[in-house]
């Protein structure tokens, strides 16, 4: 196993991990804040750096059934959101391949 080199994104906001700064996304990448996670507030982001990803999973969910994978921040493994791999709702298709940030778990770097 090498060394894992930390992406460092270049814009005017940058959304990182809350426990160790780490870069997460840029403010230009949310596509709704119309989102909840678990532990409230949620943001639905077009991509994502610095993160592990974990198995993929099916969740219900208020939206309907998806297949989904939790993801942690790379730098201290803090669980900060998760990716939707599948929707099975036509209506939810969009979501396939993004990202949910959560706003508690998040902080401004910049």
């Amino acid at each position: 196993m090498g060394l894992a080199y930390n992406v460092y994104l270049n814009s005017n906001r940058i959304y990182g991990c809350k426990n160790c700064k780490t870069h997460l996304s840029n403010h230009d990448d949310i596509i709704s804040r119309n989102f909840r996670g678990q532990h409230g507030k949620a943001y639905l982001f077009n991509s994502v750096v610095n993160i592990n990803s974990s198995e993929a999973v099916e969740r219900n969910m208020t939206t309907g059934r998806h297949v989904v994978r939790d993801i942690n921040c790379r730098q201290c493994n803090e669980v900060v959101g998760w990716k939707y791999d599948k929707a099975y709702e036509s209506s939810e298709k969009y979501k396939e391949g993004k990202y949910i940030l959560e706003a508690e778990l998040l902080c401004t770097v910049y």
